[in-house]
Order: C-alpha cells, then sequence, then structure tokens
C-alpha cells in the first residue's frame, strides 16, 4: 500500500473511532479566522494532537482541532487552524487534512485564508472571492506515485473553483450586503512575507491577493473530485504597496476587522448548501 494513503488511512480509523459523524461540507479556518467555529452547533471537537500521525499547526491564531457539527441544518467539519509548507512539513502531511475530510464524507471544500492585497483596489478588511490560483514554488502535492483510490494521475484544473458554488457565494453576499471583492490568488511558501519584486512579478502575472496556504489544498482536494470554493480576507495591502511593514499582528487585526462580515457571509452561504 501507498505510505502516504496508509498514513491518511490510519488517521481515518482514529478519527472514527471517536465520532461517526458524516459532514456534508469542510471548512479550513485561516489565520486569525478560527473565531468563526463558535458559530457551529458542535457535536464532537477533535485536537490534531489525537489523531495519530496527523501533522499539528505551529501558528499563532490555529488552535489545531477538528469541529464537527451544525451550521443551521448542514452537517459539517471545521478545521480551526490548518497546518503550513512552511511549519516544514512535507507538502503532502499540508494536505492530508483536507484528504481525511473527503474520506469523512465532505463533498464540499470552503477554504478560507488571509491574504495580502496585490491588486491595488482592495483593502485591508476587504472579502475575495477566488476565481482562480497561481501556485509558486510550493511544491504539487500529487508529485509522487498517484494514489489511484483518491483520484486519476493526471486531474483537469481549468475549474477548480466550483462556479455554483461561486455564484452561490455572490448571491449571498448581494443579499447580505457584503461587499465581495474576486480575483486570482497565488500561494508562495513563506514564512517571509514577499519583496516588494515579487509583488510586482505577481501583479504582472494577474494575480489580486497573495497568501501562505490554500492552493496545495484545492489540488488535492479537486485531486478527490470536491467541489471547492474559497474567501480570502484581505490583511493588508502586499509589500512595497505602503510604506508600513509587514507582521502577522497586522493580519489578525484584519481579520478581527472582517470578522463580523466574514461569519455572517460564511454562515446564510452554507446554510443555503
Amino acid at each position: 500500500m501507498n505510505v502516504v494513503y496508509e498514513k491518511l488511512m490510519k488517521c481515518c480509523e482514529c478519527v472514527r473511532k471517536e465520532t461517526d459523524f458524516v459532514p456534508k461540507a469542510a471548512i479550513v479556518l485561516g489565520s486569525g479566522l478560527g473565531d468563526y467555529a463558535q458559530e457551529i452547533r458542535v457535536e464532537k471537537e477533535i485536537p490534531y494532537e489525537g489523531i495519530e500521525g496527523f501533522p499539528v499547526s505551529t501558528v499563532p491564531g490555529h488552535a489545531g482541532k477538528f469541529i464537527f457539527g451544525y451550521i443551521g441544518e448542514v452537517p459539517v467539519v471545521c478545521m480551526k487552524g490548518r497546518v503550513h509548507f512552511y511549519e516544514g512539513y512535507d507538502v503532502r502531511d499540508v494536505v492530508l487534512p483536507t484528504r481525511l475530510m473527503k474520506l469523512l464524507g465532505a463533498e464540499i471544500l470552503i477554504l478560507t485564508n488571509a491574504a495580502g492585497g496585490v491588486n491595488a483596489s482592495f483593502y485591508p478588511g476587504d472579502l475575495m472571492l477566488i476565481k482562480d490560483h497561481i501556485s509558486l514554488f510550493a511544491p504539487n502535492p500529487l508529485i509522487g506515485p498517484n494514489i489511484d483510490e483518491l483520484g486519476t494521475r493526471f486531474p483537469d484544473m481549468s475549474s477548480v473553483y466550483d462556479e455554483s458554488l461561486c455564484e452561490l457565494l455572490r448571491e449571498t453576499a448581494m443579499e447580505n450586503d457584503i461587499p465581495l471583492q474576486e480575483g486570482v490568488y497565488a500561494q508562495l511558501t513563506g514564512p517571509s512575507f514577499e519583496s516588494p519584486a515579487e509583488i510586482r512579478m505577481l501583479r504582472q502575472l494577474g494575480c489580486d491577493a497573495v497568501g501562505m496556504s490554500t492552493v496545495v489544498e484545492a489540488i488535492a482536494a479537486n485531486h478527490m473530485g470536491m467541489r471547492i470554493c474559497g474567501i480570502s480576507c484581505i490583511s493588508n495591502l502586499a509589500a512595497g504597496m505602503t510604506d508600513q511593514p509587514l507582521t502577522h499582528e497586522e493580519v489578525q487585526e484584519a481579520a478581527d476587522m472582517a470578522a463580523p462580515r466574514f461569519k455572517q457571509l460564511l454562515t446564510k452561504f452554507v446554510e443555503r448548501l
């Protein structure tokens, strides 16, 4: 058996010893957005440390646990805290949680993150619907022997972000008077913030926002046939666009500022799934 798949199955067995809850949707909460978990009617919480072989988040603001429960009447599993490639994990471990949530039953994946604004018309606190992505420098999580049980060797990437889910997000934002930007998200490796020259490069490539997560998870989820949508919280204008030095605290503050609109949008959206 493929060692990556074997590890994944062991994690699944470990979770199933704790709960038989079957989610419809999976939600990954990005930096500063973990408080959204309070909106869930909780059935079960499982700390990552309690799952054999599971990667554990080391970043401030990432609590590190699965939350199983309901948003409205929709059963969900929520990652309160994700793991990142820059923490030193193999990229296959970074996407293990995404794959696990699919094995537990989730057919829809909602990815969220805190991102730097590359588009000059964006402001800190804006919410952005991810229409497409660009992966730069982070290794593709599908490199290596294909796990046929999960998906095809060469998955199509022409419509990773499900258009019907994106349209539902647009409608939900409009009906609730929540401004929603749209754009292309780029993942770099981190943990250092991007240089001004890198931001100029990203702008030339057509990127609107940049961060250190999300794309590798979207690739793995797409490989498994999940329907995917994504929301970025613009936490700051990227390097070179202002004179302000970039800090993780600034990311947290912007996420706090956007939290009420983010919570409302996500809750109303999930209730309509």
